[in-house]
């Protein structure tokens, strides 16, 4: 992931910081290396540095050192704790929501954020999207999508709209199929799953 220009939130300097911000406000009880936040949210190591020292020095995110390993976590204990965390989930945070919920899906081999939300992370100019859109390949049972969509919702105030195809139909989709189409031609998303 590229530092360039943040239009989830044009508040922050950059999406870098933005995707990083979310990581920890919206999980303030864990510590995070630099290279597993920077995995998480798709950053080099030269980039999660630089940001990790800014944040340090802003008092917005605390360190610590584990042997060699430079750890960092969300500063809750400051005035701008509450309501930061409140613009992040909004804004930033259906990467980190998602990746969570959709972990704990069975049958989810891959999911992605399409449409408007994975357009504005992915630097494309406008408004802040109303809604996040999520397809899911595998072959998870509707009804638990159905729950994590909602829980979503509840985590982050918007709507959570969600669609599954299994692998077969992701990797070969019907030409004629429009909804596909659209999905796969427009800016995509990948959710980092835990297994």
């Amino acid at each position: 992931m590229e530092n360039n220009p943040s239009w989830l939130l044009p508040l922050l300097r950059s999406r870098v910081t933005g995707a990083l911000l979310a990581l920890l406000y919206l999980h303030p009880d864990t510590d995070y290396s630099l290279t597993e936040a920077g995995k998480a949210i798709g950053a080099s190591p030269k980039v999660m540095s630089t940001e990790a020292d800014r944040l340090v020095t802003a008092g917005l995110v605390r360190e610590a050192r584990r042997g060699q390993a430079r750890l960092i976590r969300a500063e809750t204990s400051g005035p701008v704790s509450r309501p930061l965390t409140d613009l992040l989930a909004v804004t930033y945070g259906p990467l980190p929501v998602l990746s969570d919920l959709l972990s704990g899906v069975a049958g989810v081999e891959q999911a992605y954020i399409y449409g408007s939300w994975a357009a504005r992370y992915l630097g494309e100019p406008g408004p802040v999207p109303h809604d996040v859109d999520v397809i899911v390949i595998g072959v998870a049972d509707e009804d638990a999508l159905y729950d994590m969509a909602r829980e979503a919702e509840h985590r982050l105030g918007r709507e959570v709209n969600v669609s599954a195809v299994s692998p077969q139909y992701w990797e070969a989709p019907d030409p004629a199929d429009s909804f596909m189409r659209h999905v796969r031609e427009r800016p995509l998303v990948e959710l980092e799953l835990s297994r």
